[in-house]
């Protein structure tokens, strides 16, 4: 069980009367990279909010390395600087420069010296490609840059998992491309990732295990394999038969 990173237990969220989640129980491990696939409206943001403590579970359990984060006194700020997150609507500071952005966090959270600070930030941001950008604002970018940026923020806090809601859902389809490429390159290197996505193609190609959720529940998970290649429930065939020839 060393390699078990994160354990969903019996999940449940609801905003008032609304139920958006409901009895949800999956599992992360080392190096695993999840896609969560289903229609909008699903519940599939909502579970990756959970999962990082930026929505409270009305019910259930999230373990990470065995213990139940969602319990009284947990520091949340430090649960998160383990496990990142990546927007869909980047939130970068607007006010700050693409190397600020990637320093701030370093330095705040993990007490990390500004030099060392800026030194990792400026490896990640290589790695990402951005460093001819490190002295732009964000609105001087492209939202693929920023996405890209905001990939870079994320792993210089050198996370255990990295969350990513819908990462280029508010992307112009050619920026698409390269926001995909470097995840991609991330899963490569072994990066344990829960992705929520309406990229099929990546979920089918790049991860090794897809969750399809459908009306607040996991209807069905499994290998790309599995689920892409030989769905079980009929949901399941009917959401994935327009991607299927692709």
């Amino acid at each position: 069980m060393e390699d078990m990173i994160l354990q969903v237990n019996h999940l449940s969220k609801s905003f008032g009367s609304h139920e958006v989640l409901r009895d949800i129980d999956f599992t992360v491990k080392k190096g695993d990279v999840t896609s969560i696939i289903g229609a909008s409206g699903s519940g599939k943001s909502t579970l990756l909010r959970c999962i990082n403590l930026l929505e409270i579970p009305t019910s259930g359990e999230i373990l990470y390395h065995g213990k139940n984060v969602v319990a009284k006194g947990v520091n949340a700020p430090a649960y998160r600087s383990h496990v990142g997150m990546v927007f869909q609507s980047f939130n970068l500071f607007n006010n700050m420069t693409v190397l600020e952005n990637c320093i701030v966090g370093q330095v705040k959270v993990l007490k990390r010296g500004r030099e060392e600070a800026k030194a990792h930030a400026m490896q990640y941001l290589e790695k990402v490609g951005m460093t001819p950008y490190i002295n732009a604002k964000p609105r001087q970018i492209s939202g693929g840059q920023k996405q890209r940026v905001a990939i870079a923020r994320a792993l210089a806090m050198d996370p255990e998992v990295l969350l990513f809601d819908e990462p280029t859902s508010a992307l112009d389809p050619e920026m698409v491309g390269e926001v995909l490429s470097v995840m991609r390159s991330l899963a490569q290197e072994g990066m344990t990732m829960l992705v929520v996505t309406h990229e099929m193609a990546f979920a089918r190609d790049v991860s090794n295990h897809v969750v399809y959720m459908n009306g607040g529940v996991i209807c069905e998970e499994g290998t790309p394999e599995e689920l892409f290649g030989n769905p079980q429930k009929q949901e399941t065939r009917d959401f994935l038969s327009r991607f299927r020839n692709n």
